[in-house]
């Protein structure tokens, strides 16, 4: 090990940094952030120093560095382009026993300034020695993708029951499991949910039962995404490896599910056209009877689960039922498969406005607010529309819409199998016919489907059956 690992208290300690560009300012804003008495001393300051000595959030000298600069300082920065003065620096800083980082030349350095996961008071760092900064900016990214915001205020929590728990529980050992229960149960999972008075609650009960162990499980509602995993958020991910069960639809991306974790039950709901693996009802109550048996659960859904995903029926019964549950949004079909199309739902020039609707047929019919739907300057998303587009059209143009107004589909979108095809209202029906998009297909109507062919960037490997999508009459 070439450095000892320690973190400094500098609060309210003077701390010296020599140089005033905008590397010596990002130096500056971390030790404002750990609370230190920041001297800038250069002849020039970078715009970001000068508005924080314009704030007095630092003290700028104006000139160039000189030995007295090091009286009463706690720590030293040097991060100015002449390497001479930093070596100047270094070696005074080090005469007088000060701890000295000199930027980017690690060989001048008494310490490391690491690469920085903060969820303060909980701090991760990261350093490789100076032998290569990117490296540890990497590994930090991974950390933070595995340590939620959240973790300082469970280090919070902690602190605040900590005496108390070193009285209820005097044996050591008996101690750490008691607080590695609570840290990886239902207390952490409150606490991130931000329910920071249900997590006092679990607490106080935690203690007097004297186990950590909560008698009832959770449920995730966890938006699974358009199909791209890359899409996933960091926290739909955490809760997936977390789960004991999941339960999901069929619209789930078979790469998504695939990221929960390994020995979890697995339990398909899916619906499709005139075939439910099991009635809405049934899973209601299935979340609420894998709960109370202490199990966590993850509803792992399509898309988002609050767009056309009817999570709100799911959690209306997990919350008459007393099961805590979250809710974990994420990148809803219409945004991820626009995007990917390379059609923005929204232009200055072409739309100032964007509907969602589902096209869902019931009995042969769409009931929906077509005179609405028809209004000008807006980009209407229609949601599992592929068997119901003959209709959508026909009434689109009965309402007014011109029957050249462009269409586009998006299969699959956001996935290796994604296709596009375009056309427009009066020619969409035959594109279909000849083509046979299949399921999931989200359909888009307004003029910012002109800008597909333009702006498309996501480019899948191309498909033996695959043929060319059909243009947009003008284009």
């Amino acid at each position: 090990m070439d450095f000892l690992p320690i973190f400094l208290n500098i609060r309210e300690r003077h701390c010296l940094v020599v140089g005033g560009g905008e590397v010596a300012s990002r130096k500056v804003a971390l030790l404002n952030k750990a609370g230190a008495r920041i001297t800038v001393v250069s002849p020039d300051i970078c715009p970001t120093l000068t508005r924080m000595a314009q704030a007095a959030e630092i003290i700028h000298l104006q000139r160039t560095y000189q030995r007295s600069d090091l009286e009463n300082a706690r720590l030293v920065i040097a991060a100015t382009n002449d390497k001479a003065l930093n070596r100047q620096v270094s070696e005074q800083a080090d005469a007088a026993r000060i701890p000295v980082n000199v930027v980017d030349q690690p060989e001048l350095c008494s310490f490391i300034v690491p690469s920085i996961v903060d969820r303060s008071p909980v701090v991760a760092a990261v350093s490789t020695g100076g032998a290569s900064p990117v490296l540890a900016r990497l590994i930090r990214a991974r950390l933070e993708t595995l340590i939620p915001a959240g973790y300082g205020r469970l280090a919070e929590l902690a602190d605040r029951f900590r005496e108390r728990v070193k009285e209820r529980f005097a044996n050591p050992s008996d101690r750490r499991g008691f607080w590695e229960r609570v840290l990886e149960g239902g207390v952490a999972e409150r606490v991130f949910s931000g329910h920071m008075a249900e997590a006092d609650a679990a607490m106080e009960k935690a203690l007097n039962e004297g186990t950590g162990e909560s008698r009832i499980g959770e449920v995730y509602l966890v938006g699974g995404g358009p199909g791209d995993p890359d899409l996933i958020s960091f926290r739909a991910l955490r809760l997936m490896q977390r789960a004991d069960v999941v339960v999901y639809d069929r619209l789930v991306a078979q790469p998504v599910l695939e990221m929960t974790r390994k020995d979890a039950e697995r339990v398909y709901v899916g619906k499709e056209r005139d075939h439910h693996a099991m009635r809405q009802e049934e899973i209601n109550q299935l979340l609420v009877r894998l709960a109370k048996e202490g199990k966590r659960v993850v509803r792992l859904k399509g898309g988002d689960p609050f767009i056309f995903g009817r999570g709100g029926e799911e959690i209306d019964t997990l919350s008459e039922e007393g099961v805590p549950f979250q809710v974990v949004p994420a990148v809803t079909a219409a945004s991820g498969c626009a995007a990917y199309a390379g059609i923005p739902l929204t232009h200055r020039d072409h739309a100032q406005s964007v509907t969602f609707v589902t096209g869902h047929l019931k009995d042969g019919t769409m009931n929906l607010n077509w005179s609405q739907l028809a209004q000008p300057s807006q980009t209407i998303v229609f949601y599992m529309g592929l068997l119901g587009l003959p209709v959508i059209t026909k009434q689109l143009v009965a309402h007014g819409v011109s029957a050249e107004m462009p269409v586009a589909l998006v299969q699959q979108g956001t996935t290796e199998n994604q296709r596009v095809f375009t056309g427009t209202l009066s020619s969409i029906q035959q594109i279909v016919e000849r083509e046979k998009p299949k399921p999931p297909t989200l359909i888009i109507v307004g003029e910012v489907v002109r800008l597909q062919e333009k702006l498309s960037w996501y480019k899948t490997p191309p498909h033996p059956e695959q043929g060319a999508t059909s243009p947009i009459d003008g284009q």
